[in-house]
């Protein structure tokens, strides 16, 4: 049996330990890794949320894989709008908008900085700039475009403390046999895609993720294009090292997603928002 003076000492470290706290015990983050696990609750939770998404071609993809789940999970109440007016920002909304050029990462990246700085980062709890493929080339100088993106976006931080930032890696295209490509080229086709095209998005990626990885939410789309349903990977050698690609089932043009594509990696995303804000 205790002694009065030990259940004394018992029952006062407990009252101290919820008075500490607020009258609260601590809850532990919980976080999910599949639509069918999240809870109503959890959906309920994120509804209210202010979102910006910043993006090109690839992103409205991404977005009619969000409306096409949404479909199947009625549960998933999101306002989806395209625009980039801050005064939208007054209620719950997943905002996405175009920014910039194709081929030109550094209009993207002014552009997100721009409607960020108008108005949306004082009123969003989280932003995200997915770059498109084309900003990733075999002429593209992958540490320069990484600099100058992490540069702006710890200056978006800097400026807006209350605001999610969310990190995209470079979106991948299919890696195409060379006989394929020399058809291609035959035939005068525009939208061959050269295995070191994909070699530049890698190294893009593995900077992004080498710096944000564990620190700061990090979106991998492209490890989601790059793997197949079974968990295996679509890669390709080139001098000696393994780089990855984008998986052919998902895709009807080499770059862009379609139906299967799209819902796989919009499910992923949820998954990020409902983890990560």
């Amino acid at each position: 049996m205790l002694h009065k003076a030990t259940i004394f000492i018992i029952l006062t470290t407990i009252m101290l330990t919820i008075s500490c706290s607020g009258g609260e015990m601590e809850q532990k983050k919980v976080t999910y890794n599949s639509l069918k696990d999240i809870p109503d609750a959890a959906w309920e939770k994120l509804s209210p949320k202010k979102i910006f998404f910043g993006h090109q071609s690839v992103g409205f993809n991404i977005i009619d894989g969000i409306q096409d789940l949404m479909k199947e999970y009625p549960q998933i109440k999101l306002n989806i709008v395209e625009t980039s007016d801050s005064k939208k920002f007054n209620s719950g909304i997943f905002a996405h908008s175009r920014v910039g050029k194709n081929t030109e990462p550094d209009t993207k990246i002014a552009d997100f900085a721009k409607y960020i700085d108008q108005g949306i980062g004082e009123n969003a709890d989280a932003a995200f700039l997915k770059f498109c493929y084309v900003d990733m080339l075999s002429i593209s100088n992958a540490q320069q475009v990484f600099d100058e993106y992490a540069k702006a976006m710890q200056d978006l931080k800097d400026r807006h403390r209350d605001l999610a930032v969310i990190h995209f890696t470079v979106p991948l295209t299919t890696n195409e046999k060379a006989w394929k490509l020399w058809i291609k080229n035959i035939l005068g086709r525009k939208d061959i895609q050269k295995p070191t095209d994909n070699m530049r998005r890698n190294q893009y990626n593995e900077l992004l993720i080498e710096k944000y990885k564990g620190k700061e939410p990090v979106f991998d789309i492209a490890n989601l294009e790059s793997t197949y349903p079974d968990g295996s990977r679509s890669t390709f050698a080139y001098e000696g090292k393994t780089y990855y690609s984008l998986v052919p089932e998902y895709t009807d043009d080499g770059g862009h997603l379609n139906a299967q594509g799209r819902k796989r990696v919009a499910a992923q995303l949820l998954i990020t928002l409902i983890n990560e804000i």
